[in-house]
């Protein structure tokens, strides 16, 4: 972490110095010393910070080099940014004096708190053997590193589970008759079982019988290279009953990997394992000791990165298998396994041992480790469970029994480079069990800093491969994947939290207050979405090192002025608030990349869109946005125009286009080279939608501006009126997702012609879109696609589907056509389909899906779908719910628990919509996607039920 913020302010100080040099003047001197300083420091923290668990000194060492770094930013950035809006005076010139002596005399004190840091630099460096040349990621002592035997604890309570998944891998190990080398990864997150299921795989009489020449290496974080070949070496001539030749201890590492390969190209069938591989140069450089031969020789590895997994089973013949926690069910038996000794868990322990059960998540090291700290408990007396229930998580800072876990977690900790570690470190404010919502932790960890600029990269395209990278290394779990497979929501284990947790104590990076959620200290993020507040408090515009401004879900109805005072401002929130119109100053924020402002038009009903915001004039001034959403329209043309000026917009709404403006819009278009996602409504509301006309496009296709914006669309969404569809949209080659709400197009208007050979559409949503009688789904058509919905048009009365078309189709929702009176003719095409979604259709549909006989034509239709729900209403008025093939469900308001409610926002994927927004998009794409949900049961009515099952996590305020 240290190393990290070093980094960060030496690399700051060298922006000072080349763009504000002239106005440190005679400081300029002092502050390159303190720059050159800390780059002498920073490879020196590389290493200390992997062994400053082993000595409370280095600790302390490593505390004062990041709060030095950290004051001498905020001294240097006080005097630039005050100097900057003080206007000139006289007054101004003798306050600047005096701003500089001060100034003078805080970097001479931190220079000299540098100096005295740096000498015990020097002393540590002699003491722990330390070289400050050393480059690459972190490296740890034996003593870190727990022992590979302590994964195989496991077998101490015969671990459940794991007889389907071993015979899963005896299979994929035994099938075929290839003479290919095939490589098998078990990948997930450390404490799962991986190495001890792979063992039971290697060590069963079929697999021992069928490979001859076998082996196991465990290789780990710290690999020796040519030590482990040596290993490998030992246990190939063990195995045969060889004797060892003497000659491999001189062997260069080139020599070690021919011998090896030479011995197995002689040996005949093979099975190797390589267990605990971390990364991926090591699967890069193993492999060319391994040759394919002619048997059928086998490979597997245990990782907890999904890249190594992915990097070693690269040919067709390769399998990954995700190794995932224990059911509920086997979870509980391999609990009282461990401490009843199988019997059964006392009737006045239940519900203590379900939950201290609920916080191991089904991960058997954790499960295990509990199991030891409770088995030495009296059973007998229910308050020492209670006390180990309570204080579970203080307990990871002791060295009990869940020492274990914690020295696993802290391995996988330890093990990130270092810009990894603040990120993660980062998530220790989120309360347990809390679903992060991903887009709003890349954009907070940019503010934070916490982001390395790359060339020719994004900043928040680097956080994504942040994020990327936290959840291959199994630290950050998805919960939610968004329209194009990018992860919506995460979070993370209840265990590492207590660890990261610990860890944030430890360097003071995080606020603890008691009754209070946790706080990460900032002067760059203000989070207070949800607040009760009515206008913005005076003291914000104070806070000139501000980068991240979120006032979501608030009163607030206006924006002063002294907006333009936050000239660092980078992303601002007014979502679900009452602003209407943004001031002038506005334009003073050049910086500023995201600026999202909106309102739903009527809470109760999700089709009638948002209200967004009228801009100033000059809104294409903002040259740095990347989202805009969502600007009022109806002002007229020239807003339209300052649109197209916006070139690095990625995230366009617009709402109250008028129909006369179409034209403009589509020359602003051109020019959105980036852009990825699109939406646009026309003034009104439902049937009374003014036409979006689109349609001025097309003559500039060919243009190399034009194409890139056809090239990088991802999402497409329309609310209102279409005469045709745009003929551009056939030219989207990578539209992933595309809506649209009362388009109301004709008969002779059908939309699927020009969506059909859109090679990566995954997804369409159609509300009130057509008029016309019939829907062809053509053979070769849509082949990517995984989800339609269907809702709202009164006119259809057919539906076809070709074989051949939608052969990845999984899910179908068919809502209030009324006409429809039979199934989809070629429905039995869809082989992939796992759920067909019928409600509010017409009697004779219903009557021919419900009792259909097992010889009728319909069920034969019908036979492979593994489930079919049917939304509709009662005699009584009460909406019920009805599951053919299906688990049964309660014929009522479907629970949060019941529904992938973190799945497709159907829809309204707009910007995120964040803490109580969030929820309410959700509870929205609940009520679209689930459309066997009545429309009088509103999203409030959803939004009322999550609550309460989450109150808890929306308490929390991110900062």
């Amino acid at each position: 972490m240290a190393e990290t913020v070093v980094s960060f302010v030496s690399n700051h100080l060298t922006t000072l110095l080349r763009e504000e040099g002239s106005l440190l003047g005679g400081l300029r001197q002092e502050v390159e010393l303190i720059k050159d300083e800390l780059g002498h420091m920073k490879a020196f923290l590389k290493v200390a910070e992997a062994k400053e668990d082993d000595d409370p000194r280095l600790q302390e060492w490593i505390k004062q080099v990041r709060e030095a770094a950290y004051d001498i930013e905020d001294v240097l950035d006080e005097f630039v940014l005050r100097d900057r809006v003080s206007k000139p005076s006289i007054l101004k010139a003798i306050k600047s004096l005096r701003a500089r002596h001060q100034v003078a005399s805080e970097i001479q004190s931190i220079r000299s708190r540098i100096k005295n840091i740096s000498e015990g630099r020097q002393r540590y460096q002699v003491e722990f053997g330390i070289d400050d040349r050393v480059t690459g990621s972190s490296t740890m002592n034996d003593s870190c590193r727990y022992s590979r035997d302590d994964t195989l604890l496991v077998e101490e309570a015969k671990l459940v589970g794991i007889d389907e998944p071993k015979q899963h891998l005896i299979s994929k190990l035994l099938e075929g008759h290839d003479h290919q080398l095939k490589v098998i990864s078990v990948v997930g997150m450390a404490g799962l079982g991986k190495t001890t299921l792979v063992k039971k795989v290697h060590e069963d009489p079929d697999v021992r019988k069928n490979f001859p020449v076998r082996a196991w290496v465990t290789v780990s974080q710290t690999c020796d290279f040519p030590k482990l070949l040596r290993d490998l070496i030992w246990q190939l001539h063990e195995e045969g009953k060889k004797p060892v030749p003497q000659s491999i201890e001189s062997m260069t590492t080139a020599g070690l990997k021919k011998f090896v390969n030479d011995f197995l190209q002689q040996a005949g069938r093979y099975a190797i394992v390589f267990d605990d591989v971390w990364d991926v140069e090591f699967w890069n450089e193993i492999k060319f000791a391994l040759p394919e031969g002619n048997y059928g020789n086998r490979i597997m590895l245990t990782t907890r990165n999904a890249d190594v997994a992915s990097a070693s089973c690269t040919e067709s013949q390769d399998y990954v298998y995700k190794m995932e926690p224990l059911s509920i069910e086997d979870s509980w038996t391999l609990f009282c396994n461990k401490i009843f000794k199988g019997d059964r868990c006392p009737d006045h322990l239940m519900d203590v041992a379900k939950a201290v059960l609920d916080k191991c998540d089904g991960l058997p090291m954790a499960i295990l480790a509990i199991c030891g700290l409770l088995a030495s408990k009296d059973a007998s007396r229910i308050d020492e469970w209670e006390i180990v229930q309570h204080s579970l998580g203080g307990e990871l800072e002791g060295t009990g029994k869940l020492e274990r876990v914690k020295r696993i977690l802290s391995l996988s900790y330890n093990d990130l480079p270092s810009h990894l570690k603040p990120c993660l470190l980062y998530l220790s404010i989120y309360p347990e069990d809390y679903l992060i919502h991903c887009r709003m932790l890349v954009r907070l960890w940019t503010a934070e800093r916490f982001v390395e600029w790359r060339e020719r990269m994004r900043i928040e395209d680097v956080a994504w491969a942040y994020l990327s990278e936290l959840i291959n290394r199994s630290l950050i779990q998805v919960t939610g994947v968004f329209y194009e497979g990018l992860p919506y929501a995460c979070r993370i284990h209840d265990l590492l939290r207590e660890v990261i947790l610990i860890k944030s104590r430890e360097q003071n990076m995080v606020t603890v207050t008691t009754g209070q959620p946790m706080t990460w200290p900032s002067e760059k993020v203000l989070e207070l979405g949800g607040e009760e507040i009515e206008e913005t408090p005076n003291e914000v515009f104070n806070l000139l090192h501000l980068t991240y401004l979120s006032l979501c879900d608030t009163k607030v109805e206006r924006v002063p002025k002294a907006i333009g005072k936050l000239q660092h401002l980078e992303y601002l929130n007014l979502g679900n608030t009452g602003v209407r119109e943004l001031p002038v100053e506005i334009l003073k924020l050049q910086k500023l990349r995201h600026l999202i402002v909106f309102q739903r038009v009527d809470p109760s009903y999700i089709d009638y869109g948002y209200h967004g915001f009228k801009g100033p004039s000059k809104l294409g001034g903002l040259l740095a946005l990347q989202t805009l959403n969502t600007i009022d329209a109806s002002s007229g043309s020239e807003i339209v125009k300052e649109i197209g000026k916006l070139t690095q917009l990625r995230e366009l709404t617009i709402t109250q286009l008028r129909r006369e403006d179409g034209k403009e819009l589509c020359f602003s278009l051109v020019n959105l080279t980036s852009l990825r996602e699109l939406s646009v409504a026309s003034v009104g509301k439902g049937d009374d939608y003014e036409i979006i006309d689109l349609n001025h496009h097309q003559h500039s296709v060919s243009s190399s501006s034009s194409c890139s914006f056809l090239r990088s669309l991802r999402m497409l969404i329309m609310r209102g009126r279409l005469e045709t569809m745009p003929v551009w949209i056939t030219h989207l080659q990578n539209l992933v997702k595309i809506s649209l709400s009362w388009s109301r197009l004709r008969a002779d208007e059908d939309p699927l012609k020009s969506l059909q050979h859109l090679p990566n559409l995954g997804e369409i949503g159609f509300s009130g879109s057509y008029q016309g009688e019939r829907l062809c789904f053509k053979a070769g058509g849509f082949l990517k696609l995984k989800r339609l919905w269907l809702r709202r048009m009164e006119g259809l009365r057919w539906m076809t589907v070709e074989e051949g078309a939608c052969p990845n189709l999984r899910k179908l929702v068919l809502s209030r056509l009324p006409l429809l009176e039979d199934l989809p003719s070629g429905i039995q095409h869809l082989s992939h389909l796992q759920e067909l979604g019928l409600c509010e259709m017409s009697s004779r549909l219903m009557e021919k899906v419900e009792n259909q006989q097992e010889e009728s034509e319909d069920y034969r239709r019908m036979a492979h779908i593994p489930e079919i729900v049917i939304g509709f209403y009662t005699n009584d008025g009460r909406w019920r719910i009805r599951r053919l093939w299906g688990k049964k469900k309660k014929h009522s308001l479907p629970s949060t628990s019941s529904i992938p409610w973190l799945s497709f926002l159907f829809f309204f994927c707009f910007s995120e919509k964040f803490l109580m927004f969030s929820i309410f998009s959700i509870a929205c794409s609940m009520q679209m996607q689930h459309s066997y949900l009545p429309p009088q049961i509103s999203a409030c009515e959803i939004m009322s039920s999550m609550i309460t099952k989450y109150r808890n996590q929306f308490a929390h305020k991110s900062t």
